[in-house]
């Protein structure tokens, strides 16, 4: 199984559970964690939903080369489609789940990794976390659903783009991306702690709670810029797809040739 899943005392936690290749995401991790979140949203018994890696790391993206075998032809219609599917709504519906969320991350959160730990209400970060989104060295302008400007702040948002660089769980949380920074052997204990005291608050009044912060972002644009710069990032597909007809393979060879 990709996943793993089990409810106990209001909490649901969710485990991306592929700690052999760092959690990275296939397609098919990422649909039973769509099935998941749900599973959990739709269940009466629950009140937290917790999100977590197994393993060294939370997760390291999108597993590019694990989907199966090539199709003949690749068109910018058939990428925009998987991903609008995939990375833009599954995320989207994950931010917009009813219930308190929390992420628990360690390791490293590379590119997709943001796309599962963002649409938490919170994140909890380990001494060891690093993330980053380095997929600028791929010719895009970042992953699939931008929450960098919303996370870190503009001018914070553009130095992670336009360098590559990792950035540790202390910045993150200056910016206000993580609410606490703990040391890696307390994670998993800070992170049910957390989960159980929001779940002990009433449920309908954490529900209204989520959803006039989330419905103050959206005012203030979050929502109409999350689905305006997903055209963008496909914009860096179909300049790849110009000259190359696999272009995600090839962009992700010439972003590990430039990282070393």
């Amino acid at each position: 199984m990709n996943i793993l899943y089990e409810v106990a005392d209001k909490i649901a936690t969710i485990t991306l559970n592929r700690p052999e290749v760092a959690n990275a995401q296939n397609a098919a991790l990422l649909d039973e964690l769509d099935a998941a979140w749900t599973k959990a949203a739709d269940d009466p018994e629950v009140a937290v939903i917790v999100l977590r890696g197994a393993g060294k790391h939370f997760s390291a993206g999108h597993d590019l080369k694990g989907g199966g075998p090539r199709p003949d032809k690749i068109t910018l219609e058939m990428i925009y489609g998987g991903e609008a599917r995939r990375y833009l709504e599954y995320s989207l519906r994950w931010r917009n789940t009813p219930k308190p969320s929390i992420a628990a991350v360690q390791g490293r959160c590379i590119a997709g990794g943001l796309l599962l730990c963002w649409p938490c209400d919170l994140i909890i970060a380990a001494d060891d976390a690093k993330f980053s989104d380095p997929v600028v060295m791929m010719g895009i302008g970042g992953v699939e659903y931008h929450g960098h400007t919303w996370e870190l702040g503009p001018r914070k948002a553009k130095e992670i783009l336009f360098t590559g660089r990792p950035f540790t769980a202390e910045e993150a949380e200056k910016t206000g991306m993580v609410n606490v920074v703990v040391p890696r052997a307390e994670l998993d204990d800070r992170t049910e702690e957390m989960a159980r005291t929001i779940a002990a608050m009433p449920p309908f009044a954490l529900r209204q709670a989520k959803r006039a912060v989330n419905q103050t972002l959206d005012v203030q644009g979050f929502y109409a810029a999350i689905q305006s710069v997903f055209d963008i990032h496909q914009t860096g597909h179909g300049n790849a797809l110009s000259v190359n007809d696999f272009p995600i393979l090839v962009q992700l060879d010439e972003m590990k040739a430039r990282m070393g």
